[in-house]
């Protein structure tokens, strides 16, 4: 039946199929994994008395180690109104986690020799050549770029390009203000036109400043294959793995299990709501405008800690996952990763991925575990020394996803026996 479903997969949106009962993963018993059950049910404990507090409406939380399924459980309720239990099939705005997705499927367009991670913007886009930087993001006072962005700079953050929202100059209020905005104002071929435009922040290659480079990277994928990115990722990614639930626009019959945050931030006490994949964005945009299930991105974390395949189905090699995954920072890049993520002390940055370094931080784990998370509080990391995946969804787009970011973590970590 699954396999019949999975046959019927559209292409440019999530299919309106039936919700799934079947895990991510074949499951063990926690003892086998290494995890003590006791010490797993404190996540439980404290998620349900989150939500009890009116913290967060609810969330699923899925952890495989050695290729199985060690905790598959959801807490409280999909709706911010806290009135329909949280299904484990829930889908989540994932934000950013959408940008490990467009780094897998630019590094399949690599495999097949029509691009390399080190070609220069210019050769799929001439227009973002001959780049001009805003010295102190001052747009008056302009320096030419020593060099043209590659796309290696596009995929780990240093372009100079930038999001208007994650700052105050004068060259900040000139950018869309983040993924879902740009694409909510522009067709693909306008935001290349109006980065054209607009200075850089940085020099190419200086400085990591998270921006809109992943959606120009999504784009570089759509103009190799003459294919929009959600086509190419539903062909290559979505479909082999079998992530149902996973796409850019969710269909009318799949809407009641979208899940929402509170009505208002609980440490703020604003407003908040969020929409993304309810509106169809007017161009796929690689660096965030997905939607996924924690099963299919458990599916696509455990691909990744297998070195590109899951099961007997291969995305990637060995090598386009070391390459994903291994820290491309050196000392002569400035390091802002902290500020965008103050949990992730001693991190560098791969190919869309953020990667542990050598030593202590903010979050347990070891060197080499790469992550990346969502601004509505999705979460996402994978430890290969520890052989382990972690997906944590829940809707929470204020001040408190840092922190859940930090509990799941730790609840994961201390649940580790063997």
């Amino acid at each position: 039946m699954r396999k019949l479903l999975l046959a019927a997969l559209g292409l440019l949106a999530i299919p309106a199929l039936p919700a799934f009962a079947d895990d991510p993963l074949p499951r063990g018993t926690p003892e086998s994994l290494g995890f003590s059950a006791e010490r797993l049910g404190r996540i439980r404990t404290t998620i349900e008395a989150d939500v009890a507090r009116g913290q967060l409406p609810g969330a699923v939380v899925a952890i495989a180690r050695r290729g199985r399924l060690a905790y598959f459980e959801a807490f409280g309720h999909i709706d911010g109104a806290r009135t329909r239990p949280m299904p484990l099939d829930a889908i989540f705005p994932i934000a950013s986690m959408t940008k490990p997705l467009t780094g897998v499927a630019l590094m399949t367009v690599l495999e097949e020799g029509k691009l390399s991670i080190g070609d220069p913007i210019t050769r799929f886009f001439p227009q973002l050549g001959n780049r001009q930087v805003a010295v102190d993001g001052d747009p008056a006072r302009l320096v030419p770029a020593t060099r043209q962005i590659t796309l290696t700079d596009l995929a780990r953050h240093t372009s100079g390009i930038t999001y208007g929202a994650r700052g105050t100059t004068a060259l900040h209020r000139l950018y869309p203000p983040s993924s879902s905005g740009a694409s909510r104002q522009y067709d693909g071929a306008g935001l290349i036109t109006q980065l054209a435009t607009l200075p850089l922040l940085y020099q190419p290659g200086s400085t990591w400043d998270y921006s809109l480079s992943i959606d120009v990277l999504g784009l570089v994928v759509e103009q190799v294959t003459e294919q929009r990115l959600g086509e190419v990722l539903q062909q290559r990614v979505f479909r082999p793995l079998g992530m149902v639930d996973t796409g850019f626009l969710v269909p009318e019959a799949n809407r009641t299990r979208y899940a929402t945050p509170l009505p208002l931030d609980p440490a703020t006490r604003q407003p908040q709501q969020v929409d993304m994949g309810l509106v169809q964005p007017r161009f796929d945009c690689g660096g965030g405008c997905a939607v996924s299930s924690a099963h299919d991105y458990l599916r696509f974390a455990q691909m990744l800690l297998g070195n590109g395949r899951l099961g007997d189905t291969r995305i990637l090699s060995r090598a386009s996952v070391a390459e994903m995954t291994r820290d491309h920072m050196h000392p002569g890049i400035a390091n802002n990763l902290t500020g965008t993520e103050g949990n992730m002390v001693n991190w560098g940055f791969g190919l869309t991925v953020a990667v542990r370094r050598e030593g202590g931080s903010a979050l347990l784990g070891n060197a080499g575990m790469f992550s990346w998370n969502g601004a509505y509080g999705t979460a996402m990391f994978v430890d290969p020394r520890e052989e382990l995946a972690v997906v944590f969804m829940a809707a929470t787009p204020g001040l408190l996803r840092q922190y859940y970011r930090r509990v799941i973590n730790a609840l994961v970590y201390q649940a580790i026996v063997d």
